[in-house]
């Protein structure tokens, strides 16, 4: 189907600014949910994800029409990092999962990414995903019942839950039963539902947000000016390994999005451009304070609806974040919501993080009856959402989600008949199919 306009296309202004600020209200929710669970500001990972997406375009040469904003993936190790240090140890961890992206970036562009298949298979990506989700189930349902960590009392349960339900069954619906642009912003629909209904039972104040400026300078956490970093093997530990995970993720939205716009992203500019792009963006948003980024299913979701690629339109939604951020009233909107609100949106969005992880074992066709694939999805499962950590000194603590994902690796690597883990192995064979042609 010809695109309504391609990717080197630019609307005219009044085009260009609508179409913008469809995809920023398609990235909106899932971005500032990110720091509101884990203690960030919301107006910093609204400028970070603007910055972010500027250079991620910059690097990808502007071929690639990619959003990218706050990783969900990240938000059990963001939350460790918060508690073992604050701003300066989610600055180091957030720096290293664009490090680490940029290094493998290196390695795609030097070896290809068979190795990346041998080192991160199906049958151990998945299960982390799952992990990753299901390691958040008890937050989700915290939230939802209003539970007051400091007295560790839950107040008001019944009405709170109440709205989380509603929240809930609202964000479900939209996802499910709209059309068109509508069903893309899910979360956003939920959230404001959830909101205008928190307003009429009395828990929402809106002082805070009539006094606050139009206009205000984020919280940024810029290292050795605002904050200092905390240097940590044990942050390194905890933020790494997702990073290495959420690549399997970030090869599939290409692939979509290549199919979507009739191109091959994986070729042209390639995929060692896209990773870089996106391990550029987390280095960005570690130097302002916010959160790791990650291209971004919704937008991808927006251009395959609207028919229109154009990087111009992606980046006018960049801009528009980053002005955004830069409002008083805004951040003190978000601010002003219910945890209630949030518990009920993120039931959902955290049981869907689990069942991407299902979704990719069986896309692969993985054969869950053998033995070799059992043993390993379940170990993972287990050491993941039971908790289990290493100390190895007292700064130096191996967290249950790294140590799972090591430990999913050593026995794919040790166990027999390596190749009933790849499954079809068609993800990764595809992206080593284009490159070599290219």
């Amino acid at each position: 189907m010809k695109p309504v306009l391609d990717i080197h296309e630019r609307p005219k202004l009044a085009k260009w600014i609508i179409l913008s600020m469809q995809h920023l209200f398609a990235m909106f929710g899932a971005t500032i949910l990110v720091p509101v669970l884990t203690g960030l500001s919301p107006s910093v990972a609204l400028v970070s994800s603007g910055l972010g997406t500027i250079a991620y375009l910059i690097t990808t040469r502007g071929k690639i029409p990619a959003y990218v904003g706050s990783s969900f993936a990240f938000i059990s190790p963001l939350i460790s990092a918060m508690t073992f240090g604050g701003p300066g140890a989610v600055m180091l961890g957030t720096f290293s999962a664009g490090i680490v992206y940029g290094l493998t970036s290196l390695l795609i562009m030097a070896f290809g990414v068979n190795w990346l298949l041998k080192l991160l298979p199906p049958i151990v990506v998945g299960p982390v995903i799952m992990v990753i989700g299901l390691g958040l189930a008890s937050t989700a349902i915290e939230m939802a019942m209003n539970y007051d960590a400091s007295t560790g009392e839950y107040v008001d349960t019944a009405l709170h839950f109440t709205i989380a339900l509603i929240t809930l069954t609202v964000t479900i619906v939209s996802s499910v039963f709209f059309k068109g642009f509508l069903r893309l912003i899910p979360v956003l629909i939920g959230l404001v539902t959830g909101y205008v209904i928190s307003i009429f039972a009395g828990l929402v104040d809106l002082t805070p947000v009539q006094q606050a400026p139009w206009f205000h300078i984020p919280d940024f956490a810029i290292p050795y000016i605002t904050v200092d970093p905390i240097y940590s093997l044990a942050i390194i530990g905890i933020m790494a390994p997702i990073a290495l995970v959420t690549m399997a993720e970030h090869i599939g939205d290409q692939m979509v999005l290549s199919k979507i716009t009739g191109r091959n992203f994986l070729k042209d500019p390639g995929l060692h451009r896209s990773l870089l792009g996106d391990g550029i963006a987390s280095v960005i948003a570690s130097f302002v304070g916010g959160p790791p980024n990650t291209t971004y299913g919704e937008n991808i979701g927006v251009l395959a609806i609207t028919k229109v690629f154009s990087v111009f339109v992606i980046g006018g939604a960049a801009v528009f974040a980053i002005v955004f951020g830069f409002s008083g009233k805004i951040e003190a909107l978000i601010a002003s919501i219910p945890v209630s609100v949030m518990g009920g949106v993120s039931i959902l969005l955290f049981g869907i993080i689990a069942s991407s992880g299902l979704r990719l074992i069986v896309e692969n066709r993985l054969d869950m009856s053998e033995n070799r694939n059992l043993v390993i999805a379940s170990t993972i499962l287990v050491i993941g959402i039971g908790g289990a950590f290493i100390e190895i000194t007292e700064d130096l603590v191996i967290p249950s989600m790294a140590l799972a994902t090591f430990i999913g690796m050593i026995l794919h690597g040790v166990l027999p008949n390596k190749t009933i883990g790849y499954g079809n192995g068609q993800l990764f064979e595809s992206v080593e199919d284009d490159q070599n042609n290219g």
